[in-house]
């Protein structure tokens, strides 16, 4: 590879935890490459956060721009997503987001004036960040954080939208992937409409075209996890699709240097008494009813497994008659220092890609609930494809809707004690080490290197 030592690459992930954490891991991943400086772009409320998870170790240039203030469908000071009262709000806080626009041009004129700009990386929310590279003649390479196989299939039937016809739970194959067996709930529902529209596929179109015009993708995943919808991707579809990840592993391992947390003090007792530990969390954005979520209590509770529950509603009286048991926690938490700890064997999840690929890097099986978005599709992904978790399903045997405690409790003690379970554990053992050997000098360390090596050489022959 050329040397890096006038390299120069600005990251600017969205504003959500879920997209800045593995951007922040990318920029450790790039530290690692000597000679290379990295500035990250954020805004004034996200860059304490930024700066408290990079190491001081390594010195990097942060620059934090005005989040436009006064627009009349979001609360005052809310910068990023964890923070909005409702995910309904989520287009009007990325269309928002195009009114820094011209302080990030004035900002990246100036370092690629003073010391040169190799590259942009940015969030495939930030379409118009795609604009702003063009001016400047800078290459820009997205983030999306999402896998090869949704967006290999997404892409495919987006253009060959022949399932729309069927019903929301009628079972349909993919063109071109004959194991892959999806239902339109599957979906959004804006996105089963024949002729979808609204603020959200406008927004969905306009950084898709923004997207196919940048000089590649990265991919938080590993090659020999889903080759063939790489391959397909990369085959028929642009930019170019370079796996870079599982960027968890890019994250050092936290050291208590006061009093541990609670979540951390639970978990070592449950060690000690060599009980396992089922870890439940949905992500910071899922809105849950509260019926579902006293079904869920009563679920776990009736399970007989212990459990650490991180949910920010109180479940009326869940902890009086689970003391020792469970914990419910309400705060933040480390992730995945909690997955990686011995004494958890499980994880309930709303399948965010960030918290399966968190899974199945510490080798814990996944008891696959998606709420939203692409989740679903990461959920056949993890069940169906990978076979590395169980998959619940509504009442009605649907994979959207209302789920009764009953099945809470059956499949929770399935992927704990079950034979489903025990061979789940066995299969996101070996997946989890093949991601670690890609990491490690494997396939997606080479990757990435090489991303940087063609894509720098463009802009620093």
């Amino acid at each position: 590879m050329s040397s890096n030592s006038s390299l120069h690459i600005v990251i600017f992930p969205f504003m959500s935890k879920g997209h800045i954490i593995p951007m922040l891991n990318l920029t450790r991943l790039l530290l690692l490459r000597h000679g290379i400086t990295v500035t990250i772009f954020t805004t004034r409320a996200n860059s304490p956060f930024i700066r408290q998870s990079l190491s001081v170790q390594h010195p990097i240039n942060i620059v934090e721009l005005e989040f436009p203030a006064d627009i009349p469908e979001l609360p005052p000071g809310v910068e990023s997503t964890d923070r909005l009262p409702s995910m309904s709000l989520f287009v009007p806080f990325a269309n928002a987001t195009k009114l820094m626009q011209s302080d990030f041009e004035r900002v990246l004129e100036n370092l690629s004036e003073s010391s040169g700009v190799s590259c942009i990386i940015s969030d495939g929310f930030f379409g118009w960040t795609q604009q702003s590279a063009e001016k400047l003649g800078i290459p820009r390479l997205v983030f999306y954080g999402m896998n090869n196989y949704v967006m290999t299939i997404c892409r495919v039937l987006a253009l060959d939208r022949s399932h729309l016809k069927l019903g929301p739970d009628e079972s349909f194959t993919v063109p071109g992937f004959p194991s892959v067996k999806l239902t339109k709930n599957d979906f959004d529902p804006e996105f089963n409409e024949p002729e979808p529209k609204g603020p959200h596929i406008e927004f969905v179109m306009e950084v898709a075209i923004a997207t196919s015009k940048s000089q590649g993708l990265l991919v938080n995943s590993f090659s020999e996890l889903e080759p063939a919808y790489l391959d397909y991707w990369n085959r028929e579809f642009c930019p170019k699709a370079w796996c870079v990840g599982p960027l968890c592993l890019a994250e050092p391992p936290k050291v208590h240097r006061d009093q541990k947390p609670e979540w951390i003090k639970f978990l070592d007792l449950k060690s000690a008494e060599d009980r396992s530990v089922l870890y439940v969390a949905f992500g910071s954005q899922a809105e849950i009813s509260e019926e579902q979520l006293r079904e869920i209590a009563v679920g776990l509770e009736r399970s007989e497994v212990c459990f650490l529950w991180v949910v920010r509603s109180k479940v009326e009286g869940l902890e009086e008659r689970v003391e020792g048991r469970g914990l419910v926690v309400r705060e933040w938490v480390d992730q995945v220092e909690i997955l990686r700890h011995e004494s958890v064997k499980g994880f309930m999840s709303h399948c965010g890609w960030n918290s399966t690929m968190e899974s199945i890097c510490a080798s814990v099986p996944i008891l696959a609930w998606p709420m939203m978005a692409e989740q679903p599709l990461n959920a056949r992904m993890v069940a169906d494809e990978l076979g590395v978790g169980l998959r619940i399903v509504a009442n009605n045997g649907s994979v959207r809707g209302f789920v009764g405690s009953e099945i809470v409790e059956k499949m929770v003690r399935e992927l704990m004690e079950g034979e489903e379970g025990k061979e789940a554990r066995k299969k996101v053992k070996d997946i989890g080490e093949a991601a670690t050997e890609a990491m490690e000098g494997g396939s997606s360390w080479r990757t990435l290197d090489q991303l940087i090596d063609e894509t720098c050489r463009k802009k620093n022959p």
